[in-house]
């Protein structure tokens, strides 16, 4: 059942990142994107050259940014299809070396990076804190790592964690159905409810309203390609695991990683952290 589970997970983020290579993402909301994830990450700390990894890199959107900034970028992710739409995405930039491997089995040298970020793929892993362990361990001491995990909605009032939990039966239903069913169903969420929930958000905030609590308010200034690839991402994804910020600083924490700064601004959540200097705890991993 697990290995299942685990063989469909890795093939349904290789049939999204395949249907959305983001090639029709705009340089301009890539960045801005990019920034919102980024926010935060001490790229003024980095040494010339430095040297690092991107977990689960999917389509390479994020590395396409990251690539230019650094000595070397090793992009991981477990499809063998996603890997192709990276090395496609990237293939103009010599400083970037592809594996295929799961998150919490890098061929990545123990204590070798420089940095390193895991955005979006923790929360779809079996164990989420082995897998970070593991990439805490590829990090030499001192050195940031910056994660993404999906939150529990734990900055949000009664009423917005009630209508997730009316969700949820849907995205169980869509994520167990057949690539091209799942595709189709995600499409109609991201038309039928991203879209105008978005909008009117959009809309509200033009009105002089706040929208801090309003249903994807995220995507407010976000193009409708955006909208169906996260609805795609959110909907098709067998195993999803949510997190408090608390939950997220215990395990940052447990994994070997201080100076943990979280970024107040959604995305929620993300965060910063640093190798210990001395860490045994991680080191026998």
């Amino acid at each position: 059942m697990a290995e299942r589970l685990h063989r469909a997970l890795i093939d349904g983020f290789g049939d999204e990142w395949s249907r959305f290579d983001q090639s029709a993402l705009s340089a301009e909301e890539r960045e801005t994107l990019w920034s919102s994830y980024f926010a935060g990450f001490p790229w003024e700390a980095l040494a010339p050259g430095a040297e690092g990894f991107d977990a689960g890199c999917g389509s390479g959107r994020w590395a396409l940014l990251v690539a230019p900034r650094v000595g070397r970028l090793h992009c991981l992710d477990a499809s063998g299809a996603a890997l192709a739409v990276a090395r496609r995405n990237l293939a103009a930039w010599p400083n970037v070396r592809f594996h295929e491997a799961l998150v919490e089995e890098t061929p990545l040298a123990p204590s070798s990076q420089d940095f390193g970020y895991a955005l979006g793929v923790l929360h779809h892993t079996a164990d989420p804190a082995r897998a970070l362990r593991h990439l805490v361990s590829r990090l030499k001491p001192g050195a940031p790592l910056l994660v993404y995990l999906y939150y529990a909605f734990d900055n949000r009032p009664a009423w917005y964690r009630a209508l997730w939990r009316l969700s949820e039966p849907v995205r169980r239903a869509v994520s167990r159905s057949p690539h091209g069913l799942r595709y189709a169903a995600s499409q109609a969420l991201a038309g039928l409810v991203y879209w105008p929930l978005s909008r009117s958000a959009r809309l509200a905030e033009r009105l002089g309203r706040r929208v801090d609590q309003w249903p994807l308010a995220f995507y407010r200034h976000r193009s409708f390609y955006v909208m169906r690839t996260d609805a795609l991402d959110r909907f098709g994804a067998r195993l999803e695991r949510r997190f408090s910020r608390s939950e997220i600083a215990a395990l940052l924490e447990d994994a070997g990683l201080e100076r943990i700064r979280f970024n107040e601004r959604p995305p929620y959540w993300s965060a910063v952290g640093y190798r210990l200097r001395e860490s045994p705890h991680v080191a026998r991993r």
